[in-house]
């Protein structure tokens, strides 16, 4: 028989340390008043990348971040049509309601954490697959090629 345990809410942690410090600089680079606001952001931007993301690249990313970010990432199913950066923004903000302003800088706020987490290489790659404009999202020049 399985028994269902309760740990009185003083002791619970509700989320692992690594998570807790994605948020805060979430929240930092954000300047979101709270953390919960910061955390509605993550999961916000991270199941719009996860719906993006396919492949190594998508395994590699779910790898570097914490358990629970990982988990919203790869809780989504890969759109067969990846969006443009600019698409990204308006889709999000469609699915929130949010102005594509607020929705912006809650997409600037979580990838600056994720690239902190993944690193430049793996960055670079995740921007090689996806569709122009993301680039900026990431804090990086949009670089193309000459005609």
């Amino acid at each position: 028989m399985i028994t269902d345990v309760r740990v009185p809410a003083e002791h619970q942690q509700p989320y692992s340390t690594t998570y807790e410090q994605m948020l805060e600089k979430v929240r930092y680079e954000g300047a979101y008043p709270t953390r919960e606001r910061a955390d509605e952001a993550v999961r916000l931007v991270l199941a719009g990348l996860g719906r993006q993301l396919t492949g190594d690249e998508r395994v590699d990313l779910a790898r570097c971040l914490p358990l629970e970010a990982a988990r919203i990432l790869t809780s989504q199913i890969p759109s067969p049509q990846p969006l443009t950066g600019w698409a990204f923004v308006k889709d999000l903000a469609v699915r929130t309601g949010a102005s594509l302003a607020t929705t912006r800088w809650d997409t600037g706020s979580v990838f600056a954490a994720v690239a902190a987490h993944a690193g430049p290489d793996l960055i670079t790659r995740i921007l090689r697959q996806l569709p122009t404009g993301h680039a900026l999202l990431f804090g990086r020049a949009e670089l193309t090629s000459a005609a």
